[in-house]
């Protein structure tokens, strides 16, 4: 046993091993949930939509920096759906979904969240810099002009573009994944430091690898789809992993 594991072992609670196909079985609790009580949670859903569209808007000109923030969603959005877990927890608790005492869910443990979400915004930034750098790299003559930037982006003839993108895009996603897939609801519901939950979530995502490399691609379809529907589709996608995740959480800590 490693020192990491040591450590998790000693201070972290124990965490479950789950079926590879446990996450379709999330998924259909946050839908659940979500058709429950939608309202509140399509507040949230609408939240982020209006975020990619002013992303998209604010940077229209500089596409590349739209790619890195839009995929940056993947990086931040656990924080950002903390309201969500809380919305689940209040059902599951047989309280009302109501949606303003999930607005400021976060303060009973603002300390832990707050750090987990300044960690987050960091490799936000590293990861935005690193993907102008790659653009920088291969368009070293001209960036991809805004009325063809797909299909230039995507074209056959950038295959060196592709990817070194989805390389270095794929690390940041697995690092900000294998540190937060029950670490925020686990703050929310448990009071616990983030280190506690960082290690929890460490834990986890490695005693369920498959099932995790499943739900990983599970909310990168649901979240993506969203965001070919020009970000619409994140009025319910979003509310839906973010209840999904909630159960995730409850499935794997005990």
């Amino acid at each position: 046993m490693s020192p990491v594991d040591d450590v998790a072992h000693s201070v972290a609670p124990a965490v479950r091993t789950v079926p590879v196909t446990a996450p379709f079985g999330w998924l259909a609790r946050g839908w659940s949930d979500f058709r429950a009580h939608p309202l509140p949670s399509l507040f949230y859903g609408v939240c982020f939509a209006v975020m990619g569209w002013l992303i998209a808007v604010v940077f229209r000109h500089a596409y590349a920096y739209v790619s890195a923030l839009v995929c940056g969603f993947f990086l931040v959005g656990p924080f950002l759906a903390t309201g969500l877990y809380a919305l689940s927890r209040r059902r599951e608790r047989g309280e009302p979904m109501w949606l303003a005492p999930t607005l400021d869910a976060w303060r009973p443990n603002v300390g832990a969240i707050g750090v987990f979400a300044l960690v987050l915004t960091v490799i936000l930034l590293v990861w935005a810099r690193a993907s102008l750098i790659v653009f920088a790299l291969s368009y070293t003559s001209e960036m991809p002009s805004v009325d063809r930037f797909v299909e230039q982006v995507v074209s056959l003839d950038n295959l060196e573009f592709l990817v070194a993108y989805f390389c270095v895009g794929g690390f940041f996603a697995a690092l900000v994944f294998a540190i937060s897939v029950v670490s925020v609801p686990m703050m929310l519901d448990r009071n616990v430091d983030g280190v506690i939950a960082v290690l929890t979530s460490l834990k986890a995502f490695g005693n369920n690898l498959p099932a995790m490399v499943v739900w990983g691609m599970t909310i990168a379809l649901v979240i993506g789809a969203g965001f070919a529907l020009w970000f619409v589709g994140l009025v319910v996608a979003v509310p839906v992993i973010g209840h999904a995740t909630w159960h995730a959480y409850r499935a794997l800590v005990e």
